[in-house]
């Protein structure tokens, strides 16, 4: 498969300088990009599938009439982050 390239984007030269700061040794521009796109794309696709999920629950929750308090959300996530928090000191 042949590869394709993103068009030139002009920016500031402050903005170019700080990128190149902030490389790695053995990083270029050019894969520093590439990363940052692939990065995005795939945060997006993350995101859209997030969306797509809350409102087919939310469709799903008007369609039953069944719903869960925001306390028994609330909760949960916090049981769910003591024993991360547990696990993570168990490890260290």
């Amino acid at each position: 498969m042949k590869t394709a390239t993103f068009p030139a984007v002009r920016v500031e030269p402050e903005l170019r300088e700080a990128a190149e700061d902030i490389l790695q040794e053995g990083e270029t521009l050019s894969s520093f990009v590439e990363q940052s796109i692939r990065d995005n794309i795939e945060r997006r696709r993350v995101q859209g599938e997030f969306i797509r999920r809350g409102l087919a629950s939310r469709d799903e929750a008007r369609r039953t009439g069944k719903y869960i308090s925001a306390d028994t959300v609330l909760r949960g996530l916090d049981a769910k982050l003591k024993k991360a928090r547990s696990k993570s000191k168990a490890k260290a």
